[in-house]
């Protein structure tokens, strides 16, 4: 008894941990929500975040190079033949062994850069490699960004969709009761509620393909956000307001905020410090050394003077080591002139950015207005189908229009309904890009 009572104590707390969860589940997911759990779990930008990370280790691997280097070594010789030297003793040849048949020794070796052109430059290059790993999480993260709230406004626009086929089935099956009534008294005909049929079935049809879509949307939206696909998300119908005015639009834009421009520039920065290091490899290096060795020479097994009949005796040396170059075979010549390619490859990227982010915030001033205006053609246009249908509807219902103009305004109000929503989509997907070509797209996080 005892046993089950812990057990059903445990299945308790483990409730109560997850039940928030599956609550916090079920909220309702703005688009503010949507960003912020994206930026947090999204793997692109978990890697970029790492990328970050690496190239702090990086700057530490370039930073060893200008450090002090310290190796030691040991070693332990036998020699079963000892070696032997001829001498000559006032004529007389003779042979001496040299050294005994064990040998160790032990000792330390240090190096010290005092003057290596190629290290300092790569000191320089490595932190201009953190702040491009910096930047590049930067443009990852906006790039997510865009990413996420597109597919968000994405989701909202099929679910007004779905609002708008359920409307119009509505509709429909009051038709249906009306026609079949008539039917029944003798004042409709059979292929009257047989196309009432055929116009409900293909309204239920459109209706499953959009829940089909509006599933796979949800999935992208979670899969670009990192979100498990399982889990169930609710967007509020909220979020797609209606747009009225533009927002203010300056006839230029200023780049120097973009992160696509500040990349560029470490770029340029990165290629110039490499073209520097090629040319480092003209200068002569400089370097202190020094070292410290122990040794030990034995007729049996010892190792560093164990034992009374060891010879042991120790040695250092203290020098500069000087490299100068004279000719590599013009090696880095090339390098040279490779380096000088790439910076030219650079200024024409550099061109091309510049243009195309031009070009970005042109189209987005262009597609904005368009898209308002046709919002509020498609607004009126709407409101206009609305009324004719009722009319329509109530000249039905009195004999005065027949079936098939019915239908007809009814496949009328339904276009109209649902170019409004594409008009606001399309709205909302200009807004974002002119968002971003200000270099201000963070702004939907906050």
């Amino acid at each position: 008894m005892l046993r089950i009572k812990k057990a059903k104590l445990i299945l308790l707390l483990l409730a109560g941990a997850v039940l928030p969860q599956l609550v916090n589940a079920q909220q309702q997911l703005t688009l503010k929500d949507a960003l912020t759990f994206a930026l947090q779990h999204n793997s692109n930008m978990r890697k970029a975040r790492l990328d970050i990370e690496g190239g702090r280790y990086k700057v530490e691997e370039v930073r060893a190079q200008a450090l002090p280097q310290l190796t030691g070594t040991a070693g332990l010789t036998y020699n079963p033949i000892i070696g032997q030297q001829v001498v000559d003793f006032g004529g007389q040849l003779q042979t001496l062994k040299f050294g005994q048949k064990w040998n160790s020794s032990a000792g330390v070796q240090l190096s010290q850069q005092l003057f290596n052109q190629q290290v300092f430059t790569g000191l320089q290059a490595a932190k201009s490699s953190e702040e491009y790993y910096n930047l590049t999480a930067q443009l990852t993260e906006e790039q997510l960004i865009e990413l996420v709230a597109n597919n968000y406004y994405q989701v909202l626009v099929t679910r007004q969709q779905l609002e708008v086929i359920d409307n119009n089935i509505k509709n429909v099956k009051v038709v249906e009761n009306i026609v079949n009534v008539q039917y029944k008294n003798g004042l409709a005909k059979k292929i009257d509620v047989d196309r009432i049929k055929v116009n409900l079935t293909n309204l239920n049809t459109q209706r499953e393909q959009v829940i089909n879509g509006i599933t796979q949307l949800e999935n992208q939206l979670k899969y670009a956000m990192g979100m498990p696909v399982a889990t169930a998300i609710i967007l509020p119908a909220t979020e797609l307001t209606q747009v009225s005015t533009l927002p203010q639009l300056a006839d230029a834009v200023d780049l120097s905020n973009r992160t696509e421009i500040k990349l560029l520039d470490n770029q340029d920065k990165l290629l110039s410090l490499q073209r520097k290091a090629y040319v480092s490899e003209y200068y002569p290096t400089l370097a202190l050394t020094g070292n410290y060795t122990y040794s030990s020479q034995s007729k049996s097994f010892d190792f560093l003077n164990s034992s009374s009949s060891a010879i042991g005796f120790g040695s250092s040396a203290v020098g500069l080591t000087l490299r100068v170059p004279i000719f590599n075979g013009f090696l880095t010549r090339s390098k040279v002139r490779q380096a000088d390619v790439a910076i030219k490859k650079a200024k024409e990227d550099r061109t091309n950015t510049t243009n195309a982010l031009n070009l970005a915030y042109e189209n987005a001033k262009i597609q904005l207005r368009d898209n308002l205006a046709t919002i509020n053609a498609q607004r009126k246009n709407a409101e206009l189908a609305q009324e004719i249908y009722k009319s329509t509807q109530n000249n039905y219902n009195n004999g005065l229009a027949s079936l098939t103009d019915l239908l007809e305004t009814e496949n009328s109000l339904t276009q109209a309904q649902n170019s409004y929503t594409q008009a606001l989509l399309n709205y909302k997907i200009a807004e974002i890009q002119l968002i971003k070509s200000n270099g201000n797209i963070k702004s939907l996080v906050q």
